[in-house]
């Protein structure tokens, strides 16, 4: 049966890999980002494919994003928040107040990764096929750990109990939430224009299978996590990152 699967940050990386993969499967596919270029020629190559540009951290944004979704598709089968990042394309703080920094980078973490996420659920909750609907959040091994951009891992845990809660409350309407948590993931835009090689080598020699993730390993995560097999998984955290940090 075709699934209405809606995709935030979906043109490009783990959320553009998950896009192809439910496409596969004949599921009609919405992404959702900010830059309308990017989301168009990533719509170009996901079959049936429907995208619509958004700032998922705006209420009105949101709104327009439910609206659209009530007319072109109705029901939400599958909700996948891909959408985050740490803030490389935002613009830089103006000012020299070192206190203004912190609080615009902390700002725009949050915003990013944890605000967006909670407005697109909040919007479509009511949308979400019952039973059946399936809700999946992209966290990170860096909430696990601390590491990196600090705000970046605090905003990503933030999402740890909003999944929790939210799966105990669509939960009796047949509705599993879960996060999935990556490791280090090569071919995405995180980390701009990519990693010197001795950080690289550092992180892959953390896994126990000796290489890096990629968005495929996650998309099937997800994919698998949304199939009829994964309906008595719910509020877990999986995470994928061949080993570098074990479940807790």
């Amino acid at each position: 049966m075709t699934r209405n699967v809606v995709i935030s940050g979906g043109g490009t990386g783990i959320g553009l890999a998950a896009a192809r993969m439910f496409a596969a499967d004949g599921d009609r596919v919405l992404l959702l980002g900010r830059r309308g270029d990017v989301l168009e020629r990533a719509g170009a190559g996901v079959p049936g494919a429907s995208v619509y540009a958004a700032d998922l951290a705006d209420p009105v944004a949101v709104r327009g994003v439910s609206g659209f979704v009530g007319r072109e598709f109705g029901a939400v089968d599958v909700l996948i928040h891909s959408a985050g990042g740490n803030g490389l394309l935002e613009p830089p703080a103006g000012g020299d107040d070192p206190l203004d920094a912190v609080a615009r980078h902390w700002t725009v973490n949050f915003r990013l990764n944890l605000l967006t996420a909670v407005l697109l659920t909040e919007a479509l909750k009511d949308r979400l096929a019952e039973p059946g609907g399936r809700v999946l959040f992209l966290s990170s091994i860096a909430a696990y750990r601390g590491s990196g951009q600090l705000a970046y891992a605090a905003a990503k845990a933030g999402l740890h109990p909003y999944a929790h809660g939210l799966a105990r409350k669509l939960g009796p309407h047949g509705i599993t939430v879960n996060v999935v948590a990556p490791g280090y993931i090569e071919d995405t835009a995180f980390f701009g224009d990519g990693l010197d090689e001795e950080r690289r080598a550092r992180l892959v020699a953390e896994t126990s299978d000796g290489r890096a993730g990629r968005p495929g390993d996650v998309a099937a995560t997800l994919h698998w996590l949304a199939s009829p097999g994964a309906a008595h998984i719910t509020s877990q955290i999986i995470q994928v990152n061949g080993g570098a940090e074990r479940g807790h």
